[in-house]
């Protein structure tokens, strides 16, 4: 094709993309169906991944959790089966009363597999997906959501906190969908969803490896998302997550300038986690939340440095986590000092017992003893 001919018919696509982003915000589309799709989703044991196991067993879909925590990933998996139990009590009364309009899934059907992996090591990840495709089936929607942050400055911060903040923010979305994608390339279907934040569109100070992290697998979603376009894979979608600060209190103190506060509270994880379900099932490719972040983001990419600088100095974000980082670091603190004290407790304990028993004398058994708990090796 001409050159100039192909640059008229691109011009109108981007046109016809614009008309089309507007007529969604005109008539929301109408959401898929996830009934009886195997659905796996990562950090599932608690904040915004348990909300998501709840939204899509509501819908009716199977459910994998993974979770480093096995008792709060089973708590999550207790709260799924009473869904599922609600809805085959809703299926049977449907029933009774003669109502078989709707398809009604087979209670056998809705089922929840929980899996203890740290998604931060590579082998665990590629061992665990290899069970859930034996004992499970193979994964049709990836809710890639696992999420640390380490809440030190960066030189204050050990390198292994570095590390372990960007395996499970970044690294982990590698080996996942390295898993799970050759099955749905095959069949041409499937959806991988990646929770970032709106600190992997623009940062802040304090959380240098956090923002890192979600920088890079923003990064990585959008390289992805381009190379199954590339190869003509419509039927995997993508869906891209970016919320502002959650009320999960993983971030508990974060503050920005108080007179701006009303106006931009954290966000209630419930109304999160649905604005990105009606994302997901709408095959929406990226949603921010509240939509504040898309103008935010936008005038970062076309203002100068220093006038972004002033927009954070003026809303309180340049230094808002700083009251986070000090909470972390008094925290830890605290757990230091109480390690102490059960320490030398536990020191005292064993002088104690032993003088009794008249092993030693007095002064030989409390520096010898004190020396050994102190430093057994």
């Amino acid at each position: 094709m001409n050159i100039v001919v192909e640059f008229f018919v691109v011009t109108f696509k981007v046109l016809w993309a614009f008309v089309l982003a507007a007529a969604r915000w005109l008539v929301r589309p109408k959401e898929k169906s996830v009934a009886g799709q195997v659905c796996l989703i990562t950090g599932a044991g608690s904040g915004l991944g348990r909300l998501f196991a709840l939204e899509f067993a509501r819908r009716r879909a199977l459910l994998v959790l993974w979770d480093i925590n096995t008792q709060s990933n089973e708590e999550t998996a207790g709260m799924v089966r009473h869904i599922y139990r609600d809805l085959e009590a809703a299926d049977a009364a449907a029933l009774q009363a003669g109502n078989g309009e709707e398809e009604i899934l087979p209670h056998c059907n809705l089922q929840v597999f929980t899996y203890t992996c740290d998604v931060g090591k590579r082998e665990n990840v590629y061992l665990t997906a290899e069970r859930v495709r034996k004992e499970v089936g193979e994964v049709s929607v990836l809710v890639n959501n696992a999420g640390v942050v380490s809440g030190h400055h960066l030189l204050e911060c050990p390198d292994e906190l570095i590390e372990r903040t960007m395996m499970v923010n970044c690294h982990a979305h590698f080996w996942t969908t390295k898993a799970f994608l050759p099955t749905m390339l095959e069949i041409n279907h499937g959806h991988i969803v990646t929770v970032a934040s709106s600190l992997g569109l623009f940062s802040t100070a304090g959380v240098e490896d956090y923002c890192a992290s979600k920088f890079g697998v923003v990064g990585f979603h959008e390289s992805l998302s381009h190379e199954l376009k590339a190869a003509e894979k419509d039927g995997i979608k993508t869906t891209l997550v970016c919320p502002y600060l959650v009320d999960t209190g993983m971030f508990r103190g974060c503050r920005i300038r108080k007179e701006i506060e009303p106006f931009l509270p954290p966000l209630k994880p419930d109304y999160c986690v649905k604005q990105a379900m009606k994302a997901i099932l709408t095959d929406q490719p990226m949603i921010c939340t509240p939509r504040l972040m898309y103008i935010v983001t936008f005038m970062k990419s076309i203002l100068p440095f220093e006038a972004v600088v002033c927009m954070y100095r003026f809303l309180g974000a340049d230094k808002c986590m700083y009251p986070f980082i000090a909470q972390r670091k008094q925290a830890t603190n605290n757990n230091e000092a109480k390690k102490r004290n059960l320490r030398i407790f536990f020191v005292w304990n064993i002088i104690s017992t032993r003088r009794r028993s008249r092993y030693l004398t007095p002064t030989h058994i409390s520096m010898t003893d004190t020396l050994w708990i102190l430093n057994p090796h």
